[in-house]
């Protein structure tokens, strides 16, 4: 419910770019476009930059990138466009990025780590040599869950891109099914000089925000002359809620429960504050204290009861037992808070212990029936008198408190351990923030007791039908003006009947809350149109990831064993840079790749960057070492996978929904080592080189509604460097359609015959059809265009080929790929065809799940046989939006017969 460590207000990215040396001052180096799309779909952000940079120069430049990201997000896509030639960025197991940084450092090279630790932000950061009059591209994907804090959802834009750009564009459209109860920007982007340049509007499930300064307005701008922008674009928003229970969506075998009762009445508290006034407490930590004590005092409602402790060496207590809030009390408390000065050492063991204690004997007195008591705890260091053990302050404090009391602890600065009082807080129900040592040190103070400020339920426990792998569905209090947040997978696929169920105490009696979503079976399509289908199921990993870092320091080292290896399965799975992974940057030749860290709470936040310099540089686009197409996966059950190659992770997301009858073949993918051992990754040379190429297939199943995929792998010696492979053939009735691939990267051609009477080929340019010797051909521009050809109707519809031949339908997509086309197919059937072989012979597929075994692993049984499927992600680019979906991953013998060269073709 409530934000984790930071103040960050929900949704934050301050964009920067910048030129070294004398670029940026000579203007050689041009930022002619600047972008940022922020799409939020019911609470979930997608964020896209996009900066385009064109050397003007007679020589070669370097460029950075540079963006600073919420704590809480979450990369998941980097691009690097160079002259139409793409490098991506690679999410990979930390250690294996660390061991490659390591070993650029080793040879003498300059690489670098590419992420820091600010404030409220992190740092992604690369840069790359642009040869003279040549342009690069930068596009960079992060994702994040806004959390709802004091009534309201914050997402900020910091713009800083030194300089004037011709084509400057913030976009922002928020998509929320309960509707928008308000929406209004500010910050300095939003005011004075350039007022005129934000545009909003609201309708009631939508709202669009849109910033587009011209180029007077970024250089008469009020300090902006000609360095460009610096400010930031704020939009606060809240949505309507009008169901007690809630909202619940579900869609493809995932739900989403948002949960914030209104009306409610408040429950009264009883709270203790313990302040720390040790020696290192003195001037401003101290005075901001002081200051935030008197407003907090303020804002304590009527029927709350409050205590005051300070501490350093010893413990001081203003009064000995809580007492109620009224205008004697608070005159007198504002009298002593005004008087703490800061002295000594720092004893957190006995002072937490007293406020425990004052809450015990307060509890024994006859505290009011239906309240909560919580402890806050402000301290600014580590405890050096008294019991200094921190294992046993923790063992100790949880003892005494007992699961009847809710701990939260505040860290001063940098200097404290945030770790112990992490850990200290999570066991006894609350969490730990940091308070940054700034001038508004005082109002982070009072932003977090206004959160906790007004309790609503108590013990609050959230049910679900026929559900799994849900995300914690337990909390000690739900606040107003915050947000409950649950989603989870759905075991049974009748979703007639999916059922919330929200039990919870509130001031008087008990409450529960109960939400159902009906519709027909198999429909899965609950949601408003902007709803991407991967939406829910996207969140559903990030708040897992989330949830389970936040709570991994109460576990043994045997469960965080257990534990990293699930949150590292979904970050590879889904992309995610998070504390496990690492993003590694692919640079052309000549350039050393670096390396992108998610750090962690408490390091350095002014780390410096290194940012690499190569002494040659090369404007010849090196093959990168992996051409990225679509999802790999963890622990596969391919060679190529177990072998340690170099392997890729990659997932584009779609914005728009899936068709309404989803096509068998949904996906077709390749992973391809290109033929060098000189590539980004700098790999020792091989006296044989292994290359492998990869082919990840999506089948449909027949009342899942999760796929079924694999892979087919294979010595790429052993197949030709243009394989044509067997999609589908039909004995019976003489159908096949081929695929060929283009150096292992793409579909390049696809080929349809119906008997010996009509043949068709399709490819990037043309579609050439051949009926009795005389060819017909089509242009991929004749929208429209509709041809009979002997049992197949072919069919043209915004870059669409559909071809009909009777219980077989083929659709044929071209996709853009930079500057060039690749093709894609999507196959139906509306039955399996008994003898079809190919590798989408046996489709559709049905399976039964026998045993989920963990959250991303299940027992399957497929075609009678038992085999073992781990849960996965793939682009699905049988449509142009090219969402992500989930598939069950299972050996390529238990679902096509044969190896790899039955589906060679000639």
């Amino acid at each position: 419910m409530l934000s984790a460590p930071g103040v960050v207000l929900l949704f934050t990215v301050l964009l920067g770019f910048s030129s070294l040396g004398l670029a940026s001052e000579t203007n050689d180096l041009d930022i002619y476009s600047f972008y940022v799309n922020s799409t939020v779909s019911s609470r979930y952000a997608v964020t896209v930059i996009t900066s385009r940079v064109a050397n003007r120069a007679n020589e070669s430049r370097e460029v950075d990138f540079h963006v600073e990201l919420p704590k809480n997000a979450f990369i998941s896509k980097f691009t690097m466009t160079i002259d139409g030639k793409a490098y991506d960025g690679v999410v990979k197991k930390k250690e294996e990025a660390q061991q490659q940084y390591s070993r650029a450092v080793s040879r003498g090279e300059s690489a670098g780590l590419v992420s820091v630790v600010g404030r409220k932000l992190e740092e992604f950061k690369t840069s790359v040599t642009v040869a003279a009059h040549s342009k690069v591209s930068f596009e960079l994907t992060y994702e994040e869950l806004l959390k709802r804090r004091l009534g309201k959802y914050e997402l900020l834009i910091k713009a800083k891109p030194k300089q004037v750009v011709k084509d400057f564009k913030i976009d922002v459209r928020i998509f929320e099914r309960q509707g928008i109860s308000f929406l209004e920007t500010k910050g300095g982007l939003a005011s004075n000089d350039l007022e005129s340049a934000v545009s909003t509007s609201k309708r009631d499930k939508e709202a669009l925000v849109n910033f587009s300064p011209s180029v007077e307005q970024q250089k008469q701008c009020s300090g902006c002359a000609d360095k460009g922008l610096s400010g930031e674009l704020l939009v606060i928003y809240d949505v309507n809620r009008p169901k007690s229970a809630g909202d619940l969506q579900v869609v493809n075998g995932y739900f989403v429960h948002y949960f914030a009762p209104t009306g409610l009445s408040r429950i009264p508290k009883n709270v203790v504050f313990i302040i720390d006034q040790s020696g290192s407490m003195s001037g401003t930590k101290m005075k901001q204290t002081r200051e935030a004590m008197l407003k907090i005092l303020d804002d304590l409602y009527e029927e709350d009861h409050f205590g005051l402790i300070t501490f350093d060496g010893s413990v001081t207590t203003w009064k000995d037992n809580l007492v109620p809030v009224n205008s004697d009390y608070l005159a007198l408390a504002r009298t002593f808070v005004k008087k703490i000065n800061s002295r000594g050492m720092t004893d957190i063991h006995a002072a937490v212990l007293k406020g425990v204690e004052m809450l015990s004997r307060f509890g024994e007195s006859g505290s009011p029936k239906g309240s909560t008591s919580i402890i806050i705890l402000l301290t600014d260091g580590d405890p050096t008198s008294g019991v200094t053990n921190l294992g046993e302050i923790k063992a100790n404090v949880k003892d005494a408190i007992r699961e009847r009391y809710t701990l939260y602890c505040l860290g001063f600065g940098f200097d404290v351990n945030f770790k112990f009082l992490e850990t200290m807080a999570l066991e006894n129900g609350g969490l730990a923030r940091r308070i940054y040592e700034d001038s508004d040190a005082a109002l982070q103070l009072q932003g977090f007791y206004e959160e906790v400020a007004t309790p609503l339920l108590l013990e609050v426990q959230m049910k679900y039908s026929g559900a799994l792998s849900t995300t914690q569905t337990s909390f000690g209090q739900y606040y107003d003006g915050s947000e409950i947040v649950v989603a989870g997978q759905i075991t049974d696929n009748d979703l007639e009947k999916f059922t919330a169920e929200v039990k919870a105490k509130m001031k008087d009696n008990d409450v529960t809350f109960s939400e159902e979503i009906t519709q027909s079976k198999g429909d899965s399509k609950t949601l408003d149109h902007y709803i991407f289908d991967t939406y829910i199921q996207r969140l559903w990993a990030y708040l897992t990831v989330q949830q389970l870092l936040e709570k991994q320091v109460l576990l043994t080292e045997e469960q965080q064993v257990a534990v990293r290896e699930q949150v590292l399965a979904l970050s590879l799975n889904y992309s995610f840079v998070t504390p496990l992974t690492s993003m590694v940057v692919t640079k052309p030749e000549g350039e050393q790749a670096q390396v992108a860290h998610k750090p962690k709470e408490g390091e350095a936040h002014s780390k410096p960057v290194i940012s690499f310099r190569s002494s040659h540089r090369s404007n010849t686009a090196a093959y990168p070492s992996v051409r990225l197409l679509s999802a790999d996966t963890v622990d596969g059950f391919g060679p190529a996978l177990r072998s340690g190659k170099a392997r890729t992770h990659r997932f584009r997301q779609g914005s728009a929904p899936y068709d309404h009858h989803p096509p068998v073949f949904r996906s077709f993918s390749i992973l391809q080592q290109p033929p060098t051992a000189k590539n980004f990754l700098q790999k020792p040379t091989y006296a044989s080189p292994t290359l492998v190429t990869v082919i990840k297939v999506l089948l449909p199943t027949q009342g899942q509604n999760t796929s079924i995929c694999f892979d087919v792998e294979a010595q790429t010696n052993r197949i030709p460097r243009n394989p044509v492979l067997t999609l589908l053939y039909d004995p019976a009735t003489g159908i096949s359609i081929t695929g060929e691939m283009l150096q292992g990267q793409h579909l390049h051609a696809i080929g349809v015959r119906h008997k010996d009477g009509c043949y068709m080929k399709a490819n990037t340019t043309a579609i050439v059809v051949t009926q009795q010797g005389i060819e017909s051909v089509f242009s991929w521009a004749d929208l429209g265009m509709s041809h009979q050809c002997d049992g197949i109707t072919l069919n043209l519809h915004d870059e669409v080929l559909l071809a009909d031949m009777g219980k077989v339908h083929l659709r044929i997509l071209r996709h853009k790929d930079g500057q060039s086309n690749f093709l894609w197919t999507a196959l139906s059937l509306q039955a399996p065809i008994p003898g079809a072989k190919g590798l989408l012979g046996n489709s559709p597929i049905s399976y039964v799940l026998k045993e989920t075994t963990s959250t991303i692993s299940a027992k399957l049984e497929i075609l009678g046989k038992e085999v073992m499927g781990r849960r996965v992600s793939a682009v699905d680019y049988s449509i142009h939006s090219k969402p992500t979906v989930d598939c069950w991953l299972v050996p390529f013998s238990s679902v096509v017969p044969g190896s790899l060269q039955d589906v060679l073709s000639s």
